[in-house]
C-alpha cells in the first residue's frame, strides 16, 4: 500500500503484487477539509489509515517522505500526517517504508522533476488502467506511484559489494593468495 500525505487530502493506492505482475486493487483518497480542526483531521486520517490496512491486509507500507518547503507550519502538519499514518499501520506489525518524491518520479517516469500529470500518464500506462478509471485528485496516483516504487525497490537483486581496495582484497581472502615462492626466474 502506498500514501501520499496531506493534511487538506490524502492519498492512498492498494498494488497486488503476483510474482513481477502487478494489478491495481484500489486507489483513492481521504478528503479532510471538512474538518477544521488539525488534530480532528489527524484523527481522521489515523482511523481511515486503520481501516484501509483492516480491509486490504498489505504486507507492507510505503510513504511519501515530506520534501522541505519554505513554510514551516505546513511542514510540522505535513509531518504529523505523516506520523499518524505510520502509526496507523505500525499498530497493526505492518513495515513501513518511506521514498522522497524526487525517488518516486524518478522509478515512475524516468525524470526526477516529473509532474503530477505525468506520473499518473505513465501509472495508467505501466499499470494498464482505463482513463476512465483514473482519478480526479492526483494525490491518489501519487500513492499508488509510491506503492509502485516500493515494489521496485524491494524488488531489486542486492548487489554484492566488491574491496574497498587490493589489501582490503587480501586481507578479507587470505586462502586465496598464494605463497611467495621467491624471485621469478626468467626463462629464454
Amino acid at each position: 500500500m502506498g500514501i501520499d500525505p496531506g493534511t487538506n487530502v490524502m492519498g492512498y493506492g492498494v498494488l497486488g503484487v503476483n510474482g513481477k505482475q502487478t494489478e491495481v486493487i484500489v486507489l483513492g483518497v481521504i478528503e479532510l477539509s471538512r474538518f477544521e480542526s488539525h488534530y480532528k483531521r489527524l484523527h481522521r486520517i489515523f482511523e481511515r489509515v486503520s481501516g484501509l490496512a483492516a480491509q486490504y491486509l498489505p504486507d507492507e507500507v510505503a510513504l511519501e517522505a515530506p520534501f522541505f518547503g519554505k513554510n514551516v507550519q505546513s511542514m510540522l502538519k505535513l509531518g504529523r500526517a505523516q506520523g499518524v499514518a505510520m502509526a496507523a499501520v505500525l499498530s497493526r506489525d505492518i513495515p513501513v517504508a518511506e521514498y522522497a518524491p524526487r525517488t518516486i518520479k524518478m522509478a515512475v517516469t524516468g525524470n526526477g522533476q516529473a509532474s503530477k500529470e505525468q506520473v499518473a500518464n505513465m501509472l495508467r500506462h505501466l499499470l494498464h488502467m482505463k482513463q476512465e478509471d483514473m482519478p480526479r485528485l492526483l494525490d491518489a496516483t501519487d500513492a499508488l506511484a509510491v506503492a509502485l516504487t516500493h515494489f521496485y525497490e524491494t524488488g531489486k537483486p542486492a548487489v554484492a559489494k566488491g574491496p574497498k581496495s587490493w589489501a582490503d582484497f587480501l586481507s578479507k581472502n587470505p586462502d586465496r593468495i598464494a605463497p611467495h615462492r621467491g624471485p621469478s626466474k626468467k626463462l629464454d
